[in-house]
């Protein structure tokens, strides 16, 4: 079978990290080397572009997601929310209803969940390519608080939880053949 030219896009890098780390994803540790800068790359393009074709009375309302307590309150904060998403996720796609219709609907539910929890925190991204891609338009992507708050906190959240995960649902044994 052979794939589209994507071979599988995704948009967030936790989200590969966590299939991977659940052992349930087809990326090795150098696609998603490159995954990830891409994934980054593509954002900033999007914001962009977003930019470009926003009426100028409504500019003013974008800039992605931003800190609103202190450092270690917001990393907390989307580490803690991206393990909640991250595990809803691994739970509804793998372990869930097998309708798409469903899954998108528990998918979406949880989504608005867990963003109006975040709202007063950190804004919240639970993607670090998403959160990437504003900070670089506005001119802090290369700040302390970028990187911790929204790549180093969302990565050791996605992370647990497929670990988690794996220890809730442990993959079933391989069969032994029999000689």
């Amino acid at each position: 079978m052979q794939c589209s030219l994507s071979c599988g896009a995704t948009f967030n890098p936790t989200g590969t990290a966590s299939f991977y780390a659940a052992g349930v994803g087809g990326d090795s540790l150098f696609s998603m080397a490159l995954r990830f800068p891409a994934q980054a790359a593509g954002s900033v393009g999007g914001s962009l572009a977003i930019l470009e074709v926003m009426p100028l009375q409504y500019k003013h309302m974008l800039g992605g997601p931003t800190l609103q307590v202190d450092l270690q309150t917001g990393g907390l904060a989307e580490g803690v929310l991206t393990f909640l998403m991250t595990f809803a996720v691994l739970v509804i796609i793998l372990k869930g209803p097998r309708s798409s219709l469903v899954q998108a609907w528990f998918l979406a539910t949880v989504t608005v969940t867990l963003v109006s929890a975040g709202s007063t925190y950190t804004g919240p991204s639970m993607n670090p390519a998403f959160a990437f891609g504003w900070a670089y338009v506005n001119k802090w992507h290369n700040t302390w608080e970028q990187l911790y708050v929204y790549w180093i906190c969302p990565f050791i959240g996605a992370i647990l939880a497929a670990w988690v995960f794996r220890v809730v649902f442990p993959p079933p044994a391989p069969k032994q053949k029999k000689t």
